[in-house]
């Protein structure tokens, strides 16, 4: 049969908004599950930020090596290797009532996670080229459907049946992404006889490539932003008012309101790139999303909260699709994967100093004030991006002389 991009984008979709889902489950409950089934009680926004980190780390380092792999072997192992792993490791912390256990398993976690990241690679490597920013677009809402579903599962799960028992439903759910990507998805004939390049030689051409580092930057920062208040927004929604028992209910429903804003944006921020193109819309979302983390310091409701955690995302919708396409655009195409997979390494880095610093913050300060260094950093970037912008735009008549 004649190979379809929309018909596997389809399907990648589904797996996405499954591991996504499975994901966005368990995961944002974790303060609550260190404290009420693992018996943390002091010091529990560092635990929470560790745990979180700790994975990050792992698939960080780890994420270059699997790239690697992905251009041999193509991204369909990759992505059956991941989900297959992930549903094994769900099923696992299940049974785990020792708080040093769960960090070991938040480790394994992130050396064999990377669904997600290959199924972005498989999409922006395996799409028409004239098509990959709107391919992109497509695949940022299946993250935010399942990051709608997924809070709202976990908060009903671990509201009525305990937050151990969500991570039996991520196992679940993860497992039926590894059974789509391993009977569905499908690669273009994949030349698996070329010789595997190094990491090394992977570095040094990356670093040659002055806007694709600047890509890779940006997506690191941009990840840190919202992996700054991973760990707080639970603790944060329990100092607006809502009550113990009511905490994973209510903050499931809140968390979802990203996730709804993304579903409904990102496709429009997708046809807005094709027109006036993808930096700029890069740069009007990481501006929304700063003024819109600035102004969750003031909110004195959860309900506050939850309104602007979705204006919020309506700007920020279209940062994770301008950068994706970004990348597609600066990289040539025998190195796409490996570029997919430097950009996973620089994602996991922000996601894991993003727990661990918030964590540390939440300690510190009010976690209020974190949303204006949040904020800040996001309006910082930007102004950067202009800059750079404007610098290209300079030089580029002068080279044509």
């Amino acid at each position: 049969m004649e190979y379809s991009w929309k018909r596997n984008l389809i399907v990648l979709w589904t797996g996405v908004f499954f591991c996504s889902t499975a994901y966005s489950i368990s995961i944002p409950f974790i303060p609550l599950f260190l404290n009420h089934d693992l018996g943390i009680e002091r010091n529990l926004e560092l635990w929470s930020g560790f745990a979180f980190g700790i994975t990050f780390l792992a698939s960080a380092l780890i994420a270059p090596y699997w790239g690697s792999l992905a251009d041999k072997y193509g991204r369909k192992p990759m992505l059956i290797r991941s989900g297959f792993s992930l549903a094994a490791l769900y099923v696992l912390t299940y049974f785990i009532h020792d708080p040093y256990l769960f960090l070991i398993l938040r480790i394994f976690q992130g050396l064999l996670a990377g669904y997600v990241p290959a199924a972005i690679a498989l999409v922006g490597t395996n799409t028409p080229e004239h098509k990959t920013g709107y391919a992109l677009g497509i695949m940022a809402t299946a993250s935010a459907t399942g990051g709608i579903l997924g809070p709202l599962v976990g908060g009903v799960a671990s509201h009525y049946m305990g937050n151990r028992e969500s991570f039996l439903i991520s196992g679940a759910v993860v497992l039926v992404a590894a059974l789509i990507a391993t009977f569905f998805a499908k690669e273009q004939t994949f030349n698996r006889s070329a010789v595997r390049s190094s990491i090394r030689d992977d570095m040094r051409h990356a670093m040659e490539n002055s806007l694709f580092m600047s890509t890779l930057a940006l997506l690191a920062i941009t990840t840190f932003s919202v992996m700054i208040l991973e760990p707080l927004l639970t603790v944060y929604m329990l100092q607006l008012g809502v009550g113990q028992g009511e905490a994973s209910l209510t903050s499931g429903i809140v968390f979802s309101a990203v996730g709804i804003a993304t579903l409904i944006a990102a496709p429009q921020w997708g046809k807005i790139g094709n027109r006036i193109g993808y930096q700029k819309v890069l740069y009007i979302g990481l501006l929304g999303g700063g003024i819109g983390n600035m102004l969750q310091f003031f909110v004195t409701h959860y309900a506050q909260f939850g309104v602007l955690r979705f204006v919020y995302g309506l700007f920020f919708a279209g940062v994770y699709p301008s950068l994706n396409a970004t990348i597609v655009k600066v990289t040539e195409p025998q190195f796409r994967g490996r570029a997919f997979s430097l950009g996973q390494s620089a994602n996991q880095v922000g996601t894991m100093l993003g727990p661990m610093i918030g964590g540390v913050l939440g300690r510190s300060i009010p976690i209020r004030w974190v949303f204006i260094i949040n904020g800040i950093l996001l309006i910082c970037s930007a102004i950067m991006l202009k800059r750079q912008r404007a610098r290209q735009t300079a030089v580029a008549p002068a080279e044509a002389r």
